[in-house]
């Protein structure tokens, strides 16, 4: 079974953590959340975003990055960033890969990006756009990996209630 990661630094929208939390669990990707967080996880903006797919989640905490890091090292990150040199679509991610994205309003740090030039990837869009939402990134990227992964473990044919697909 492969293995994806999701990986959110310092989240401040608990609507968009709810979004991606859902996205981490129809697809099967391992949440891993970076404090400081910018709201509870109880927050009811959080859960209601995430339904109820709760369960099907794998989450893990860490108190800041420096604490991510250390329990993750030697992963594969890709750094998900505006200020990216990389289209996203033209890196082959390895089986448990990380996808890292920075908080809505600042992003991840300059310096973190800048010594890992390689593993930056963008999302192309207008000049004088600044930055998709949040979680629709996350599920570009997820749904990106996934795809280069022919969908592992995921059902991609749909059932009608009432009708069989001939």
């Amino acid at each position: 079974m492969a293995e994806l990661n999701i990986v959110l630094v310092e989240p401040r929208i608990p609507e968009n953590t709810g979004n991606i939390a859902r996205t981490c669990a129809v697809t099967g990707a391992r949440l891993h959340l970076v404090r400081p967080l910018g709201f509870e996880v109880t927050d009811r903006h959080l859960k209601r975003a995430g339904l109820d797919y709760w369960h099907l989640l794998d989450i893990t905490y860490y108190e800041n990055l420096d604490d991510f890091f250390e329990k993750n090292q030697g992963g594969s990150f890709f750094y998900f960033t505006s200020k990216g040199p990389n289209r996203y679509t033209d890196v082959v991610y390895p089986d448990g890969a990380y996808l890292v994205f920075g908080r809505e309003d600042a992003g991840l740090p300059e310096k973190l990006l800048y010594e890992n030039q390689q593993s930056c990837v963008r999302m192309p869009m207008r000049e004088g756009a600044r930055c998709l939402n949040l979680s629709n990134s996350v599920a570009v990227g997820a749904y990106e990996v996934l795809r280069q992964w022919n969908f592992p473990d995921l059902t991609v044919r749909g059932q009608l209630r009432g009708y069989e697909w001939k």
